[in-house]
């Protein structure tokens, strides 16, 4: 089966760096890459069985890069937790994509990671890291060639924002993979509809094992993830959202707009609003699906394929 390697880059932040792990798939000499990034306490492994698709599609010659976002997975956790947040990690993204650079760019972002892209396909000026000159960055936003975004908009519903800040930094202490797999569905089920295979192998990538407790196991994050997340308010929510509406407004890329039917964070409100502004995204909704979709069911792998793949 497929497999995808373990890379890294280094990073810069106000307290001497940190590195980002990333997961590649596919030709690594590619012209034509996909970058794939999760949600607020997801990994970069979330996208494996897209990114096997992806690759093995008839005719494709792809590599597809799964960040896993500072403070998760494989990458290093920041000293000062307040770099938890989007302009910071849209900033380690322009250092990924000047590392690889690739000459086609395409960007698959779930939730958080679709506010990662439309920081960068909307307004790349504005997330330009440490050292990092404006001219450098500039043109980020106009090579992105086409942009999916998954269950997430300009407009996020502060019901969800709450509901996700209940469990957000409760990592917790697991005596098995299945007990870890059993936690993470009561706080996932919004998901949709997956196998009892689909969950556990979705699930692995998400816990480590416990420092100082051996035999038990964690989530894989930062828990001080969770602590610039605790200073949103409706007021702050609503002032970011003129900003995002902004950045979408600004995009040029070809756009297609995935939505659970059942979402609770992105309203049919606003994903209707976003097919008649900005990019005219392409909406496609997903039955039985809350927020937000993981990409694992065919017919939402087959959504995303004709989408980039489509010549």
């Amino acid at each position: 089966m497929l497999e995808p390697s373990l890379n890294y880059v280094v990073c810069p932040d106000t307290a001497g760096g940190h590195r980002m792990a990333y997961w590649q798939w596919g030709n690594p000499q590619a012209s034509h890459m996909v970058v794939c990034v999760h949600g607020l306490t997801r990994q970069g492994r979330d996208f494996d069985t897209l990114a096997r698709a992806l690759c093995s599609a008839e005719g494709s010659s792809i590599r597809v890069v799964c960040p896993d976002v500072v403070g998760r997975g494989k990458s290093d956790w920041l000293k000062d937790p307040m770099g938890y947040q989007l302009p910071a990690y849209a900033a380690n993204m322009l250092v990924l994509l000047k590392q690889l650079e690739p000459s086609t760019l395409d960007w698959v972002g779930t939730s958080m990671g679709g506010l990662i892209g439309m920081v960068l396909a909307g307004q790349p000026h504005v997330a330009a890291a440490p050292g990092r000159q404006a001219h450098e960055v500039a043109s980020v936003g106009a090579n992105i060639r086409r942009l999916v975004l998954n269950d997430v908009g300009p407009a996020l519903q502060w019901q969800a924002l709450q509901r996700i800040g209940e469990y957000l930094g409760r990592t917790g202490q697991y005596s098995s993979l299945q007990e870890a797999a059993d936690a993470l569905w009561a706080s996932s089920s919004t998901f949709g509809p997956h196998t009892p295979a689909q969950w556990l192998a979705f699930s692995t990538p998400m816990v480590k094992p416990m420092p100082g407790h051996p035999g038990y196991l964690t989530l894989h994050y930062d828990p001080a993830i969770a602590l610039p997340y605790r200073s949103v308010t409706p007021q702050s929510t609503l002032q970011g959202e003129a900003m995002l509406w902004q950045l979408y407004d600004s995009i040029t890329a070809q756009t297609l707009l995935l939505r659970g039917a059942q979402s609770d964070l992105l309203s049919l409100q606003t994903a209707q609003a976003m097919t008649q502004r900005g990019p005219k995204a392409r909406l496609q909704q997903f039955d039985g699906v809350g927020h937000a979709p993981t990409l694992i069911a065919d017919d939402q792998v087959r959504a995303v394929l004709s989408f980039l793949l489509d010549k």
